[in-house]
C-alpha cells in the first residue's frame, strides 16, 4: 500500500487556506453556521484536488449539526496513497461567528487505518503538553501532580505554568484546583486544537491543556503531537462520566507519517488570521510532517479579483 509522500504538505496548505478565505467574510458575523457552510464547501472542493486516495474518519460537526464533511466520505482525487483524514473547516466556529482570536482551520492525515476512529463518542477529557513534559503526565493523576511535574520537567515555577481551559461550566471543580495550586489559567471559548497545538510549540506561554472538549479534535492533536514531539492522554466522556481505557497519542494516531495543515482564520498565538489588502488578502499557515518532524510557517498573498 502506498503510504502519503512528503509532497502532499504544500498541497494541505491549499486547502486550510481556502477554507480560511472562505470563513473570513464571515468573521464577527454571528452566523456560525453560514460561516462553517462557506467553510465546509470550500473545503471540499479543494481536498478533491489532492494526490491520495483519501477517507474521512474525523468528520467536525455531527455533535451539534453543523455543515460538514462526512464520516466515511471518500476525499482526494482517489489517484494516490491510501490515507485516514481528520478534518475540521472551522475549529472554532463561535470564535469566527464573534469576531474573536484563535479560529484556525485545520487538516490531518495519516495511512489508511491508523486513526482512532470515535465513531458516535464526540466528547474526550484531555491532557495535552510539548516534548519537555510529554513523558510526565497522566491524566488519571491528580491535577496538582501533573502541574508539579511539568513545572519540574521544564524548570519552572508551578506559578509560571499556564493551562488552557475550555470556559465551560463543567470545568468548575478543574479551574478550582488549578488555581489553588497556584498556576495560571487561560480560559478560552472555542478551538481547542489551536489551543493543544500551542502547548508544544515555543513562545506561547501555554504548557498544559486540560479538561473536557471534543472527541475529534483530540484525534487531530494527537496528529499534531507526533510532529512536534509533544503528547496526549485522553478517554473518552459519555453520558457525563468518563468511560474506557486512556488514550495515549499513538492510540489516537498510530504512525508517524502523518501530516498537519492550519491556517489562521482569526489571529492567535498559533498563526495569524486572514488579512484583506488592496490586492486580495495574506493568510498565514502552518504545516507539519511527522516523520520528518519538520514544521514550516507559511505566508501566502492571495490576488482576489
Amino acid at each position: 500500500m502506498a503510504i502519503p509522500d512528503r509532497n502532499l504538505a504544500l498541497e494541505l496548505i491549499r486547502v486550510t487556506e481556502t477554507a480560511a478565505l472562505a470563513a473570513a467574510p464571515w468573521v464577527g458575523r454571528g452566523e456560525k453556521d453560514l460561516a462553517d457552510k462557506a467553510a465546509v464547501e470550500a473545503m471540499r472542493k479543494m481536498i478533491n484536488t489532492v494526490d491520495m486516495a483519501g477517507v474521512v474518519v474525523i468528520g467536525e460537526g455531527e455533535k451539534d449539526n453543523a455543515p460538514m464533511l462526512h464520516n466515511g466520505e471518500h476525499v482526494g482525487n482517489q489517484e494516490g496513497p491510501s490515507c485516514d483524514v481528520a478534518v475540521d473547516p472551522i475549529d472554532g466556529t463561535s470564535l469566527t461567528a464573534n469576531g474573536m482570536n484563535g479560529a484556525i482551520s485545520v487538516i490531518a492525515l495519516a495511512p489508511r487505518g491508523t486513526m482512532f476512529d470515535p465513531q458516535s463518542s464526540f466528547y474526550m477529557n484531555k491532557i495535552v503538553t510539548g516534548p519537555e513534559s510529554a513523558m510526565v503526565i497522566d491524566i488519571q493523576a491528580p491535577t496538582t501532580v501533573n502541574i508539579a511535574a511539568v513545572a519540574k520537567a521544564k524548570n519552572l515555577a508551578i506559578s509560571d505554568i499556564t493551562v488552557v481551559v475550555l470556559n465551560r461550566p463543567r470545568h468548575q471543580q478543574l479551574i478550582k484546583e488549578i488555581r489553588d495550586c497556584g498556576a495560571r489559567i487561560r480560559l478560552i471559548q472555542d478551538g481547542d486544537v489551536a489551543a493543544a497545538i500551542e502547548t508544544a510549540r515555543p513562545h506561547t506561554g501555554i504548557d498544559l491543556l486540560m479538561g473536557i472538549g471534543g472527541t475529534p479534535e483530540g484525534v487531530i492533536t494527537a496528529a499534531a503531537m507526533i510532529c512536534l514531539g509533544g503528547a496526549i492522554q485522553g478517554q473518552l466522556h459519555i453520558d457525563g462520566k468518563n468511560s474506557g481505557p486512556i488514550l495515549a497519542t499513538r492510540e489516537l494516531v498510530n504512525s508517524d507519517d502523518v501530516f498537519l495543515a492550519a491556517t489562521g482564520i482569526t489571529d492567535g498565538e498559533l498563526v495569524k488570521g486572514i488579512r484583506y489588502t488592496s490586492f486580495g488578502a495574506v493568510s498565514q499557515s502552518i504545516v507539519m510532517r511527522g516523520k520528518s518532524k519538520t514544521v514550516r510557517v507559511i505566508e501566502t498573498e492571495h490576488y482576489l479579483k
